[in-house]
C-alpha cells in the first residue's frame, strides 16, 4: 500500500483507486499540536469505537465511507477526493470531501462557555430567554450547530453563509446535513444512555458520493472528537471530563495554552508543547480504554 498522508493521529494508505486504509496511531494532539508522547492503546480504542458507530449507522440506513475493520487499529474506507482549492467546488461536483467540520453542542461546556462569558454569544442565540444567565453544564434548549474549516492548518469558525459558499453545497443540502447530524446524535444519546454517559458535544465530517449523496466520513463519537460526562456525577453537579478534554485541561493548568494563544495572536513562533508526565500517560491510557468499554458496551480484552 502507498502512504498518502500522515495526519496528527492517523496514517492514510491507498489500497486501490476506490479504497483507503486508516492506521490509528497512539499519537495524541491538542490545540492543533501533536504531543511528543504516545498513549498506549489509544489508536486501537479509537479505531474500534469508530467502527462501532459506523456499523450502527449502517444498521439505521445512514450512508458512511466505512468498509471494514482490520483489528486491532486499522479500517478500510471508501476513497473520496480531497480538493483544497475551494474555487473548484460547486453544487454539481461529486465524490468529494466537504471541507468543513460540523460541531453539534447539547450542553454548555468548553469553548462555548468561554464565548458566553466573553459576551461573544448570547443566551438568545442558544435558545434561552433573553435575560437568562447561562451556567456551565446547562443542557441547551435545542442543539446548537457550528461549522469550522477542515483543511486549514488551524480550524477557523465560519458563518453558515461562508460555509455554504466555500464548500460547494446548496442551502438545501446544508439543511439536510443538520438534519443528518441531529439523527446521528439521537442514536448516540440513546446508545450511551444505557451506560450512564452523557453526550455533551462532538464533531463530524461529511462527503458526497458519486451520486452526490451524503456520506459520514473520518471518525466520530470517540473520546477524541466528542465530549462525554458521567450521568451520576452530572446529577451531583460535577462535570468530569471523560475525553481528550482532560488532556486539554492539563495543558491549560500548566499555563501552556495561554502561552500558545498569546503567541498565535501576536503571530510569533509557537512554543513547543511539552511531553506528558508518566503518571498522566497512564491515566489517559486508562481513560481511553474505559471510554471504549462505556461507549460500546464491549470488553476491551
Amino acid at each position: 500500500m502507498k502512504l498518502i498522508r500522515t495526519g496528527k493521529v492517523k496514517q492514510v494508505y491507498e489500497v486501490d483507486e476506490d479504497t483507503l486504509e486508516f492506521e490509528f496511531t497512539d499519537n495524541i494532539s491538542v490545540f492543533d499540536k501533536i504531543i511528543p508522547t504516545s498513549i498506549p492503546y489509544k489508536g486501537e480504542t479509537l479505531c474500534r469505537v469508530a467502527a462501532f458507530w459506523f456499523q450502527l449507522l449502517r444498521k439505521n440506513g445512514i450512508k458512511t465511507h466505512f468498509k471494514e475493520l482490520i483489528p486491532p487499529n486499522r479500517m478500510r474506507v471508501k476513497k473520496v477526493d480531497v480538493i483544497a482549492d475551494y474555487n473548484q467546488l460547486n453544487c454539481k461536483l461529486t465524490n468529494y470531501l466537504i471541507p468543513l467540520e460540523f460541531i453539534s453542542r447539547h450542553y454548555v461546556a468548553g469553548s462555548l462557555f468561554d464565548r458566553i462569558k466573553a459576551k461573544g454569544i448570547s443566551a438568545e442565540e442558544l435558545g434561552f430567554p433573553k435575560h437568562h444567565e447561562v451556567r456551565y453544564g446547562e443542557r441547551l434548549p435545542q442543539a446548537f450547530y457550528e461549522v469550522t474549516t477542515k483543511l486549514e492548518k488551524v480550524d477557523r469558525p465560519l458563518s453558515t453563509e461562508e460555509a455554504i459558499k466555500m464548500s460547494g453545497i446548496t442551502p438545501e443540502e446544508y439543511e439536510r446535513i443538520i438534519e443528518l447530524l441531529a439523527s446521528i446524535d439521537k442514536l448516540i444519546a440513546s446508545e450511551v444512555q444505557e451506560r450512564m454517559l452523557i453526550h455533551v458535544d462532538g464533531k463530524k465530517e461529511l462527503a458526497f458520493d458519486e451520486k452526490r449523496r451524503l456520506l459520514v466520513i473520518d471518525t466520530f463519537g470517540t473520546a477524541d472528537e466528542d465530549r462525554w460526562w458521567d450521568e451520576d456525577d452530572y446529577a451531583k453537579g460535577n462535570f468530569i471530563e471523560l475525553s481528550k478534554e482532560a488532556v486539554r485541561q492539563y495543558y491549560r493548568g500548566i499555563g501552556y495554552y495561554d502561552k500558545l494563544i498569546k503567541a498565535r495572536k501576536a503571530k510569533n513562533p509557537e512554543p513547543a508543547i511539552p511531553a506528558l508526565p508518566k503518571e498522566k500517560v497512564d491515566e489517559v491510557s486508562d481513560l481511553y480504554i474505559e471510554m471504549f468499554e462505556r461507549i460500546t458496551g464491549e470488553s476491551f480484552r
